[in-house]
């Protein structure tokens, strides 16, 4: 009889993912507030035989990339990769001197670049692309990430992952969740290090796509890149970008700004078991504080709409015993 029910005990675990809660503690880097305790109890109702019970399939949880599982000031990093690969295309670009915003950015002038037209950040971004294939894109991104450095903490950009959210990833895997970014960066920027930094695989990567043709290029088949937006998914554009990519409804969503509002909207329609949280940037001394006025990740009706939902909201300062491991905080 004992070994019926050791028997019926494992496969409820293996069928429905055992929640492993509080007192298994899987993200130390936590204070136990209500934050914490937040996501603990969405997990746990979800994963424990009752009325709010899903089965792993419809476990989805949808994370913001950029300011949500790593930072994003002073640039998002993904335009310094941008600029960079414009300075190093540009002697097969003469013309880019009497043009907009090159010739600022090849001056040096950062933000003259950003003020000398509309749109500034798509053109640079649409340009580092324009002819490549897939691979030979994705070959130039690893090649800068792999170096790549903060402009202000000189740590490479690999290190400004948050520590509490890579707890927060590996919890939800390890009771049935699948993880998906859903981001206003390009996916195609993004699949190359979202499993070696996440453990996010490439086709769980949801964000912004250019218009991709197809050639054959030297008697091979290639996929390349026309220099055009194809898709934003940022603000109303990341609900539907879920729906496009993932086809379920998320139950847990995780955002930092304005950009994410509409997803975070979508997440938490009333349909419960749901949980959406925001990252609000409040510490200035381990990372920036910033919300309303910020130029970059701007968090203003969002903050609003989050008390008036009653979303949880994560200050970075009293939450987060940690923000970029004990190796990598500025306060170390």
């Amino acid at each position: 009889m004992l070994r019926r029910a050791a028997v019926a005990a494992v496969f409820v675990a293996t069928c429905f993912g055992a929640s492993r809660g509080a007192a298994d503690d899987q993200m130390p880097s936590w204070k136990d507030g209500a934050a914490k305790k937040a996501i603990v109890s969405l997990v746990s109702r979800v994963t424990t035989p009752g009325p709010d019970l899903l089965p792993p399939p419809a476990r989805i949880a949808v994370f913001d990339n950029d300011g949500t599982l790593w930072a994003e000031q002073p640039m998002y990093f993904q335009l310094m990769f941008s600029i960079e690969r414009i300075k190093a295309l540009a002697p097969a670009h003469p013309e880019w001197k009497q043009q907009e915003p090159f010739a600022s950015l090849l001056r040096g002038d950062v933000a003259a670049a950003f003020a000398s037209t509309p749109d500034p950040e798509l053109k640079i971004a649409m340009a580092s692309q324009a002819g490549l294939t897939i691979p030979e894109f994705e070959q130039s991104v690893r090649e800068w990430f792999a170096s790549a450095r903060h402009p202000t903490t000189g740590r490479l950009l690999s290190e400004m992952v948050y520590q509490p959210m890579l707890e927060v990833l590996r919890y939800l895997r390890a009771n049935g969740f699948r993880t998906y970014i859903v981001s206003g960066g390009g996916i195609e920027f993004m699949r190359v290090f979202a499993e070696q930094l996440y453990g996010i695989p490439p086709e769980q990567v949801v964000g912004s796509t250019n218009r991709l043709q197809f050639e054959m290029r030297g008697g091979k088949p290639a996929i390349v890149n026309a220099g055009e937006i194809a898709f934003t998914d940022d603000k109303g554009g990341k609900p539907v970008g879920i729906y496009l990519a993932i086809g379920r409804h998320p139950i847990l969503a995780f955002g930092n700004s304005d950009g994410d509002l509409a997803m975070l909207q979508y997440t938490c329609d009333g349909a419960a078991p749901e949980l959406c949280v925001y990252i609000h940037h409040t510490d200035a001394a381990r990372e920036w504080a910033y919300d309303r006025t910020s130029k970059i990740g701007r968090l203003d009706k969002g903050l609003d709409e989050a008390k008036t939902r009653r979303w949880t909201v994560v200050d970075m300062k009293s939450d987060w015993k940690t923000v970029f491991g004990p190796r990598h905080d500025k306060a170390d």
